[in-house]
């Protein structure tokens, strides 16, 4: 176990003894304790601070203990008058070390003292979250955490906003669905965020000389800037919806036409629809669980034994067969329509539509207290929230949770005293909407709907459907594969989602740092991966297609943390950072990728692009056409290709140009329609562009006198290591800043030194990773931190492959 020393080999401790009075010792910039002192949450009778001198200890031992004056010569007159061994203290550290250790440590001790004040005040407003954060007075988490330094001065970019704004005189007969892009689609936000303007941000960027590699020869034959593909005067042909979107009726919720509507004008043969049922298990109810199989069963065997009858089925039980009957549908191929039924897709889709919606308006369904009416609408989403999502499907979903939390649906079915089934039953379709809720918001916005902190419903229990209604019904869930794991693993990862939602405006506001959040998304991939790995046999379809929803939804969501970031106008975001949107953003368009082509998966390709819409491949698109060299390039290129559909003959650098110019002129003549309006500060921000190395460099000083007073094995590693020596891979050749007592890692040194595996001497590491490089011991634990989130490799300062000379 490693101890945090200072260096003088002695611990640095928590304690009251650590902080300091001196304000000369506390840097310009605001500390901790200030903006505390400064906050409600702590009250004016905190403790006084300890007061610590600081002066340095220039006598020597036996002076000191025998109480007399020293001259301070060595030795000193009155030990040779004694005889006695005159033993002086080692000297302190040099004026800019002694700032900066003082400084961390009157950090640690603000942040001491605010942590047992809580303690102390835990019934008060101020609380304690279950993550372990202060909260504030509005009762918002706050962490304290000391964030790494190349954290402090990262800003999110300006031009992402979370809410949109349109002139009056837009035309509202325009589709709000964007544009295709070969199987990416693009409406006014990207990665759930507002971008108003787009289309000169990508300007920038194919201008920015810095990112073109072409040859004299190819800079000949292309012009520069590009020509625009599609001038604003153009048809509006390529903004129309794709093959996959189905929107809601426009009078599904206005009209009373569905009253005078019969039943058997949509309701086909028996045979078809046990045809249609069979389709619903296969490729439905897997990936989009919502009914108890064996429950739903039986009412589809008491619809039509009514129907046989000559009796009228209730409206919820009309709703909810119509309802799974038009899921099955949506989910068969175009082929497999016309050769079973011998009608076109569109045409057995628009049928069963329109029954489900007449059916559900004559349920009721915008005053209904019956579950199994909500079942249906909810089910009746599932097929129309998928890749292309409008904003008429975003108020249908609000809909939907207003009268489900009416029903009392966020609180959980067991303090109902409900029996297992219909408690199970309730779970599903909650979660379900949480699920719609994320997927409608990330489309268009603004935030989700659902608040974590206002329901209680537990996620359904994984167990098969058979054991609900078994004579001893389960009360946990299974350590194994059951017919609910893939629902689960869908929907906790969706409500990792809306964790990441909710930090994203604290990120902006500074009120949690940028590692603290990645950390909360590693920690959540980690437990994902402990809870149902081990479940999962890849020779099984159905659990494949969980790990790789499981990979797609996780990974997904460090492009959700550092999106803004990576297109930030004001600071560079380091590498460290940038190979995680890399190595990420591979793995998850890949994962995607083999979800849609796979043949053994083909079955539940229908509803992929409800999870993945390759807003991830815009991404890194961009970070490949500005870093050509990248190691994962071919990876990249190869997820690009299939995403983009780009013609084969071009050059890489070619594709990239043609893509991002396409996609501008496509999104200039889609927000002109529009009528996007954007605020006025925006414009300013367009033109800046970070600088792409660091000029803070290491600190090189002289070790002399800094390492005379360590412990033994400790010097013993800096014998015959000078500036400019390599120490276990980290390269210090850099020059000293001249004047600063800041002392920064460069962008292509961007990672601290670590210990080799294989060295077991007795060194204090944080001794020489201070003395070498001037790092704050804090930053140095940070580091370690995040060496347990992330593996080595994701945090290598060389992410280009090496020059071709």
């Amino acid at each position: 176990m490693m101890h945090l020393t200072d260096i003088t080999g002695k611990p640095l401790g928590l304690g009251s003894g650590a902080y300091s009075e001196d304000k000369q010792s506390i840097p310009q910039e605001k500390t901790l304790s200030t903006s505390l002192n400064n906050s409600p949450v702590v009250s004016a009778s905190a403790p006084p601070r300890v007061r610590r001198r600081n002066r340095m200890i220039t006598s020597c031992l036996e002076c000191r203990r025998r109480k007399l004056k020293c001259d301070k010569s060595h030795p000193c007159t009155n030990c040779v008058k004694a005889a006695r061994d005159c033993l002086f203290l080692a000297p302190a550290l040099d004026s800019a070390s002694q700032l900066k250790l003082t400084e961390i440590k009157e950090k640690m001790g603000s942040l001491e003292r605010v942590l047992e004040q809580d303690v102390a005040k835990k019934n008060a407003r101020a609380g304690i979250s279950k993550d372990g954060l202060i909260k504030d007075v509005e009762g918002e988490e706050i962490d304290f955490a000391p964030e790494p330094d190349d954290e402090k001065y990262l800003e999110t970019t300006p031009l992402a906003l979370s809410d949109a704004a349109y002139d009056d005189d837009a035309d509202d007969d325009l589709n709000d669905l964007g544009f295709m892009m070969g199987k990416l689609r693009l409406t006014d936000r990207v990665g759930g965020f507002f971008r108003p303007k787009m289309a000169e941000e990508l300007t920038v960027t194919l201008n920015d000389q810095r990112n073109d590699h072409r040859s004299p020869g190819e800079k000949a034959e292309s012009p520069d800037p590009p020509t625009p593909f599609y001038p604003v005067s153009m048809s509006h042909a390529f903004m129309g919806p794709g093959p996959t979107y189905i929107a809601p009726s426009t009078t599904f919720l206005f009209s009373h036409h569905s009253s005078s509507a019969s039943l058997v004008d949509f309701l086909p043969s028996k045979n078809v629809a046990d045809r249609l049922l069979d389709q619903y298990w296969t490729s439905v109810h897997p990936i989009a669980r919502l009914v108890h199989r064996p429950s739903f069963s039986r009412r589809y065997n008491i619809f039509w034994d009514d129907v046989g009858l000559g009796i009228e089925p209730a409206g919820s039980l009309q709703a909810v067969v119509f309802a799974a009957m038009f899921s099955a549908v949506v989910s068969m191929s175009e082929d497999g329509i016309l050769m079973e039924f011998g009608v076109s897709k569109r045409d057995l889709v628009d049928n069963f539509q329109m029954g489900t919606e007449t059916a559900l308006g004559r349920a009721n369904m915008i005053r209904t207290t019956k579950i199994e009416t909500l079942q249906a609408f909810v089910m009746y989403m599932i097929p129309l929230c998928r890749s292309e999502v409008s904003r008429s499907h975003s108020a249908l979903c609000g809909t939907a949770i207003r009268i489900a939390e009416c029903m009392g649906l966020h609180r959980d079915g067991t303090e109902y005293g409900l029996g297992p089934v219909e408690t199970h039953v309730r779970r599903m379709i909650w979660y379900q909407l949480c699920f719609l809720d994320i997927r409608t918001c990330e489309a268009q916005g603004p935030r989700p709907g659902i608040r974590e902190e206002e329901f209680d419903t537990r996620m359904p229990l994984n167990v098969d459907d058979s054991d609900l209604e078994s004579p001893d019904p389960p009360t946990e869930s299974a350590t194994r594969w059951t017919d609910m794991t893939l629902s689960l693993i869908r929907w906790e990862c969706v409500e990792m989602h809306r964790v990441v939602w909710v930090d994203r405006p604290r990120l902006d506001k500074k009120k949690i740092s940028l590692t603290a959040v990645l950390g909360k998304v590693e920690n959540f991939r980690r437990m994902m991966r402990e809870k149902y790995l081990s479940l999962i046999d890849d020779s099984v379809p159905v659990q494949r297609e969980g790990r790789l929803l499981c990979e797609v939804l996780t990974l997904r969501m460090h492009a959700m943390v550092l999106h803004k970031y990576h297109n930030s106008v004001t600071q560079t975001i380091p590498d460290r950072l940038r190979q995680i949107i890399i190595t990420s953003g591979v793995d998850s368009m890949e994962a995607a990728i083999e979800l849609e082509t796979s043949p053994d998966l083909r079955q539940w390709a229908w509803y992929t692009g409800a999870h993945q819409q390759y807003h991830y491949g815009l991404l890194l698109l961009l970070e490949i056409f500005a870093f050509p060299m990248r190691r994962e390039a071919d990876r990249i290129w190869a997820c690009l290709d299939y995403i983009f559909e780009v013609p084969p003959p071009l050059s890489r650098d070619q594709k990239g140009r043609w893509i991002l110019t396409e996609i501008r002129d496509k999104t200039m003549a889609y927000q002109s329609a529009r009528k996007l309006r954007a605020p006025t500060g925006l414009t300013d921000r367009l033109g800046q562009l970070p600088p792409r190395k660091s000029e803070t460099l290491l600190d090189t000083r002289p070790l002399v006198g800094k390492t005379q007073h360590l412990k033994p094995s400790t010097a013993e590693f800096f014998q015959g290591h000078e500036p400019g020596d390599q120490l276990y891979g980290q390269k210090a050749n850099a020059k000293q800043v001249q004047g600063n007592a800041e002392y920064r890692y460069s962008q292509e040194n961007m990672s601290l030194p670590t210990p080799p595996v294989n060295d077991d001497r007795d060194i204090d590491w944080v001794s020489v990773l201070l003395i070498r490089y001037g790092h704050d011991p804090v930053l140095i634990i940070i580091k370690y931190e995040w060496d347990k989130l992330f593996p080595p490799q994701t945090d290598a300062a060389n992410i280009n492959l090496p020059s071709r000379c």
